[in-house]
């Protein structure tokens, strides 16, 4: 196996928990069923650990035979790395509803840089799986890169960035959040890392010192729960292909 983190006995962080918990939306059957073994293994792997975990654990937490898991997934290693990439693009979208209010790009950035910081410290062995799904999956690599570069293009028109490329920018953002997000879930963080990091990313984007340390002591706004969308937003969803999104490696 590749993915042997212990996942043993390691919750997601309850404000995460309830904020990834999906409204129950109209989808064709092998949708739902795909979705249901994602959610069996989420918490198969939370309570016994990656390592541990059987295909026979997974299908019965989900009620159906071992051979349905096969039939959406070719093994375990494909099934951890559909977990890890779920939490990375709910986790994603809900720090982007969470920004919903928030106007500056430098703020939107700290924001995002600080919430998977957060992740890291609330729910070490989480974060180390993301992680290392990422170095494998070029999926889950792309799940934050849409974002990322949303908001460095705001700060940017903005004036409060001021970068030589964007691809140089996102490599500064995701090698420096990357970096610390190990650090912190190996627990050889010092108090205060996360709004340190964060200061020193909007300050090597070009934000003056005073004013990343401003923007990173404000409060995080708080993570809320996907709404189910109207029955019209579904149907158009269903004929439009989804956009490709990105993440920190």
């Amino acid at each position: 196996m590749i993915f042997e983190a212990n996942l043993a006995a390691a919750p997601l962080p309850p404000e995460l928990a309830a904020a990834l918990a999906e409204p129950q939306v109209p989808a064709p059957k092998r949708e739902r069923t795909r979705r249901q073994l994602v959610d069996a293994a989420l918490r198969v792997f939370s309570t016994r650990g990656v390592a541990a975990s059987t295909i026979g654990d997974i299908a019965a937490a989900a009620g159906v035979a071992g051979a349905t898991v096969y039939n959406h997934f070719a093994s375990k290693d494909e099934l951890v790395q559909a977990v890890a990439l779920w939490l990375a693009q709910g986790l994603c979208r809900r720090i982007a509803d969470s920004c919903a209010g928030v106007s500056e790009g430098a703020e939107r950035m700290a924001i995002g840089n600080r919430r998977y910081l957060w992740l890291a410290e609330q729910s070490p062995a989480w974060a180390q799986l993301m992680m290392d799904v990422a170095a494998l999956s070029p999926a889950l690599l792309r799940v934050t890169g849409d974002y990322v570069l949303a908001d460095l293009r705001l700060g940017v028109r903005q004036k409060a960035f001021r970068i030589t490329t964007e691809p140089a920018a996102l490599d500064l953002v995701g090698g420096t959040i990357s970096q610390a997000m190990r650090i912190i879930a190996a627990g050889l963080a010092p108090p205060g890392h996360a709004a340190a990091v964060t200061t020193m990313v909007l300050a090597g984007l070009g934000l003056p010192w005073d004013q990343a340390r401003t923007i990173v002591r404000r409060p995080l706004p708080p993570l809320v729960a996907a709404q189910a969308p109207a029955a019209s937003a579904v149907r158009r969803r269903r004929a439009v292909a989804p956009r490709a999104t990105v993440g920190f490696a």
